[in-house]
This record gives C-alpha cells, sequence and structure tokens, in this order.
C-alpha cells in the first residue's frame, strides 16, 4: 500500500496520516494511534495494519500490508465485515459488493 491509500474507511484516514501521526505524536503504545481521527474505533478492521504502522514507524521493521494493493485491503476488510467482526459508523466507506466492485 502506498502512504496516500486508506488504512481506516470508517473514518478516511490514510496510512501516511498514521505515519505522520506516529512520527509526530510519538505514542507510547499502539491504542494512542486511535488519537489520529478515531483510528481503529470504528468496525475494527483496520487495527491490526495500525500495530503494523505503529513497529514499522518505531522498528523499521517491514510488514504485509505494504505488499497488498488499497483493493485487495478493500476486500479483506469486507469479508472482515461480513463475517461480523465489526461495524463500520455512519458515514464511513461502504465495503465493495465483491471483487468486481473495487477501483
Amino acid at each position: 500500500m502506498e502512504l496516500d491509500d486508506k488504512i481506516c474507511y470508517c473514518f478516511h484516514i490514510s496510512k501516511r496520516k498514521i505515519v505522520n501521526h506516529i512520527r509526530i505524536h510519538e505514542p507510547i503504545r499502539v491504542s494512542q494511534v486511535s488519537e489520529c481521527g478515531g483510528a481503529g474505533t470504528g468496525c475494527g478492521w483496520c487495527i491490526p495494519f495500525l500495530k503494523q504502522c505503529f513497529e514499522q514507524t518505531g522498528g523499521g521493521r517491514s510488514g504485509s500490508i505494504d505488499e497488498m494493493t488499497p483493493a485487495e485491503y478493500a476486500l479483506q476488510r469486507a469479508k472482515y465485515i461480513r463475517a461480523g467482526h465489526g461495524v463500520p459508523p455512519a458515514g464511513a466507506e461502504p465495503p465493495p459488493d465483491d471483487e468486481k466492485g473495487v477501483d
């Protein structure tokens, strides 16, 4: 994923915003990343990816989020929501209907 791709679809927060938030505010715990526009407090799908961003920014480790395309990320989120793991808040970007519905 690129820096301008969305990580948190519920609150429309890009990877760039999250990385910059971590760099500027230097959170001690990954849970403090939610202070970046509420990231991770909607459906919950992005929490593992917020953890990866936190670890990458602090420890310089690479992770699987950089290997995903935005379309793959959106499809995985849709599967997560449809499986009943989270409910996006009002105003969140709706999940794509199927693989054909992703840009």
